[in-house]
C-alpha cells in the first residue's frame, strides 16, 4: 500500500473508531469481524486461559478492560470494581500480568477527582499483591491531566504506577525531561489517535526519528522503559542503544507488542532473552480499539474482509 493511500486509509479508520453508529452495528457481528485476532476475549473468564497460554510461552502481559469516555459516576464505579476483580484474579491465578487503563474509563470526563480517587484505590489494591498499573495516554487533549495525575500519585508515594508518552506529539521530549527526576516507568509508543498537525508530526519519518530520540533518552535515564513497537528497524536500534549503555536484557527495559500482531517477532525476542510484554485487552466494547489496530496496519483490512466472506 503506498504511503499516501495508507495515510488516507488510516484517517478513515481512525474516524470510524469514533462513529457511534458503526460501533453499535459492529456489535451485531461481534468477533466475526476479526477482532478476536487482537482482543483476548469479551470477558475476564475468556481472558484468563489466553493469559495462561501467553505466560506459558514466556510472555508477560499488560491487560485492560476495553472502553473509554464513560459519562457517569455509577459507570466509573462499575469499571473501577471490574478492574479490582481483574487485579484479584491475576493474583489468584499467579499470572505474570499487570494492568493498563484509561483515565476517561475511570470517570475523568465526569470529574477528574473521581478518576484520581478510583485509580488511587486500584493502586492500593494492586500494591497488596506487588502488582502495577499503567495510565494509558489518550488524545492530546488529555496529556496534561494524565501527566498531572501521574505526578500527583508519585508525590503521594505510589511507585507502582507508570505512564505513556506518544512519539507523534511534538511535546513528548519535553514531557520525558519533565518526568526524569521521578525515574519513571514509562511506555513509549508512536501514537494511535487522529491528531492535528498543530500538535503532532504529520510525517512518519519524523515520528520515527522522535521515537528513537525518546528511546535513547529514556534508556540513558534511571527509570524503566517499555518500548512498544512492531517496527523491526526501531527494535534493532533500541537493542543497539541498550548494548552501548551496557543494560541487561531484563530489569531496565522491555519490549511491548500487541496480541495478535507479529507473533513470530515476539517469539524471536523472547528467545534472545528480552522481556516481551503482550498487550492483551478484553471486553465487549472492542470496536474503537479494533479500528485503531487496523489504522496502525491498514494491510490488516484484508484479514477482516476474508472473515466477512
Amino acid at each position: 500500500m503506498t504511503g499516501s493511500l495508507s495515510a488516507g486509509v488510516r484517517t478513515v479508520l481512525l474516524g470510524a473508531s469514533r462513529n457511534r453508529f458503526l460501533r453499535r452495528s459492529a456489535a451485531k457481528y461481534g468477533m466475526r469481524l476479526g477482532a478476536a485476532r487482537f482482543v483476548a476475549g469479551r470477558s475476564l473468564e475468556q481472558f484468563v486461559p489466553i493469559a495462561r497460554e501467553l505466560n506459558a510461552r514466556g510472555f508477560a502481559i499488560a491487560t485492560a478492560i476495553l472502553g473509554e469516555g464513560i459519562a457517569s459516576r455509577s459507570e466509573a464505579a462499575g469499571v473501577t470494581a471490574a478492574y479490582g476483580d481483574v487485579l484479584d484474579r491475576i493474583a489468584a491465578e499467579g499470572l505474570n500480568a499487570n494492568v493498563a487503563l484509561k483515565l476517561t474509563h475511570l470517570g475523568l470526563n465526569v470529574d477528574p477527582e473521581i478518576a484520581f480517587t478510583n485509580l488511587q484505590g486500584l493502586l492500593e489494591r494492586a500494591g497488596r499483591t506487588a502488582n502495577r498499573i499503567r495510565i494509558d495516554m489518550e488524545e492530546s487533549a488529555y496529556v496534561d491531566v494524565t501527566l498531572q495525575t501521574y505526578e500527583r500519585l508519585r508525590a503521594a508515594g505510589f511507585d507502582n504506577v507508570g505512564v505513556v508518552l506518544q512519539a507523534y506529539l511534538y511535546r513528548s521530549a519535553d514531557d520525558l525531561e519533565r518526568l526524569s527526576s521521578l525515574k519513571p516507568n514509562v511506555r513509549l509508543v508512536k501514537g494511535a489517535y487522529l491528531e492535528p498537525q498543530s500538535v503532532a508530526f504529520p510525517r512518519k519519518a519524523d515520528v520515527d526519528a522522535n521515537y528513537l530520540n525518546l528511546i535513547e533518552c529514556a534508556l540513558a535515564a534511571n527509570g524503566y522503559t517499555a518500548i512498544a513497537t512492531h517496527d523491526e528497524a526501531i527494535i534493532a536500534a533500541a537493542k543497539a542503544m541498550a548494548e552501548r549503555l551496557r543494560l541487561p536484557r531484563s530489569g531496565r527495559f522491555e519490549f511491548q507488542m500487541l496480541y495478535g500482531i507479529r507473533p513470530d517477532l515476539q517469539r524471536r525476542l523472547v528467545g534472545e532473552g528480552y522481556v516481551v510484554r503482550i498487550a492483551a485487552p478484553f471486553g465487549p466494547d472492542w470496536f474503537p480499539y479494533f479500528m485503531r489496530r487496523l489504522a496502525e496496519r491498514p494491510e490488516n483490512l484484508g484479514f477482516v474482509l476474508r472473515n466477512l466472506t
